[in-house]
């Protein structure tokens, strides 16, 4: 089998993991594109003693680190639009943490294969994991909508997301139910399935949500690989079904933080008097 052969089955995965990593579609595919482009430049220099799925990600955080400026920025007027909003917050979190939790949360990596890909000890990404996860729920708060007719997964969603210290507007099962319930209450993140009660669709709800409101989206799917083509518009942050609670909390956590409208942790209680 052909290397290409052997990467196109986890091409999807990687434009999963380089959207939740930079907060956007046009970024992350460009930084998949890049990494495309430069095993196809050096085919030798893939490494090939791996899994042909951590050569990968090998080859993607190279091209990621190489080209990562995050760190050295300084606040200055940019700052004061949602992207410099979301540099600054990404400041604060070496790009190492964000990495070590998405790897770990989000695309189910051991620790080890986790400590090969960010080029650390497997002693150093529980704490990495823990940082990251610590400082991104002390900056962010929203108001949530679940967008879920599964009523066990319903509840399981709503808890986590009371436990990161978020507030559920509201948790609606057909498309009707989700618009209207976001026309009383707008939300700062909506979760979304994508098979409803009535079966309507959670990606028909979503986009009527948007064309009123500007909010950050987690789509929920047993078939992520659909989504994640990279020829289309589509989702920046998914989770795959059946998921992990880290899973969700991941992507909730990250998508929140590059969010300019979400609400920093430590100003709740002056927003809320």
């Amino acid at each position: 089998m052909s290397l290409g052969q052997d990467l196109a089955p986890h091409l999807p995965f990687l434009r999963r993991y380089a959207r939740a990593l930079t907060g956007s579609q046009a970024h992350g595919d460009a930084f998949v594109r890049a990494t495309l482009e430069a095993i196809v430049a050096s085919p030798e220099d893939f490494p090939r003693d791996v899994d042909p799925r951590l050569g990968l990600y090998r080859t993607f955080h190279a091209i990621w680190s190489s080209a990562n400026i995050e760190e050295g920025d300084e606040p200055g007027d940019g700052y004061n639009n949602p992207e410099g909003i979301a540099r600054a917050r990404l400041s604060r979190i070496t790009p190492l943490s964000r990495q070590a939790l998405l790897l770990t949360s989000l695309e189910g990596f051991s620790t080890e294969d986790t400590a090969f890909l960010i080029g650390c000890g497997p002693d150093d990404v529980d704490s990495l994991v823990t940082e990251a996860m610590t400082e991104i729920e002390r900056q962010t708060f929203a108001n949530v909508l679940i967008i879920e007719d599964e009523p066990i997964i319903a509840m399981d969603i709503e808890t986590i997301v009371r436990d990161l210290g978020h507030n559920v507007t509201g948790v609606a099962v057909t498309r009707d139910e989700a618009i209207a319930q976001a026309r009383q209450h707008p939300p700062g993140l909506v979760l979304a399935d994508i098979q409803l009660a009535d079966d309507s669709s959670g990606i028909d709800a979503v986009k009527d949500i948007l064309a009123e409101f500007s909010v950050p989206v987690i789509f929920i799917t047993a078939f992520p690989e659909r989504l994640l083509t990279g020829t289309r518009p589509e989702p920046t942050f998914l989770i795959t079904k059946p998921f992990q609670r880290s899973t969700v909390k991941a992507a909730i956590s990250q998508a929140l933080f590059f969010d300019a409208a979400t609400i920093p942790a430590d100003l709740t209680m002056i927003v809320s008097d």
